[in-house]
């Protein structure tokens, strides 16, 4: 079945050249020139990955990703002309998966689209049955969802990756590049603050057990998940 993307968007160049690419590659998409007729694209369709632009009419990006997240669990890819670190960090904290700066080369965002596609939904196929359990943690990964025991949290596709690999060998330290590696599936090259970011927002996500974060900084060489 062909995947369906929502395209976020206020320059109709943009969109035009992107559902080219997108549509010869294999995909459907739904194109849109404000965040408010995102949303309700999002309410009212089924969309497995959403590509969001941040200065749009209407409902900016940052607040499309935060009302997506409130509602949804799909990948989302921010494209943008801003591209300080700051607005990068802001993007990623607040729920996206991917952030692309203009100008761009329309190949590698369908190779980033094609990426966290598969990073997403690659599960569904995957022989691994059992769930991880690590305390009152429980990651499906089959149905790609954490449950802290009876509550359900929302991840985004990056903070599951980060968790599978946590909870996969809990008390093991992991260092940036192995979890950038295994989270992203892409050579380890830039210390940034993307995987800080994430770690942060898994930590609030799924609070603290006995007043401990379940994910303990390891100063000097990295992560990793408590086991004790």
């Amino acid at each position: 079945m062909r995947k369906r993307i929502l395209l976020a968007d206020d320059e109709r160049e943009i969109i035009e050249l992107l559902r080219l690419y997108l549509e010869k590659d294999g995909y459907d998409v739904l194109a849109v020139g404000d965040g408010l007729s995102a949303l309700q694209i999002l309410r009212r369709e089924k969309v497995d990955l959403a590509m969001v632009d941040i200065m749009m009419p209407n409902l900016n990006g940052y607040e499309l990703i935060k009302a997506i997240r409130k509602e949804k669990n799909l990948p989302i890819i921010v494209i943008s002309a801003k591209g300080e670190t700051a607005d990068k960090i802001l993007g990623l904290g607040l729920g996206a998966d991917d952030y692309i700066v203009k100008p761009f080369d329309p190949l590698e965002v369908v190779a980033r689209v094609d990426a966290n596609i598969r990073r997403f939904y690659c599960l569904s196929q995957s022989n691994e049955d059992e769930p991880l359990k690590v305390h009152d943690l429980e990651l499906d990964l089959q149905q790609c969802t954490l449950s802290r025991g009876k509550r359900t949290v929302e991840l985004t596709s990056i903070e599951f990756k980060i968790l599978k690999l946590f909870m996969g060998a809990p008390g093991r330290v992991f260092t940036k590049k192995q979890i950038y590696e295994a989270a992203w599936e892409e050579q380890y090259i830039v210390d940034d603050n993307n995987i800080m970011v994430y770690i942060s927002k898994i930590r609030d996500k799924i609070g603290e057990r006995n007043g401990e974060s379940y994910i303990r900084t390891i100063r000097g060489l990295g992560y990793k998940m408590i086991a004790d």
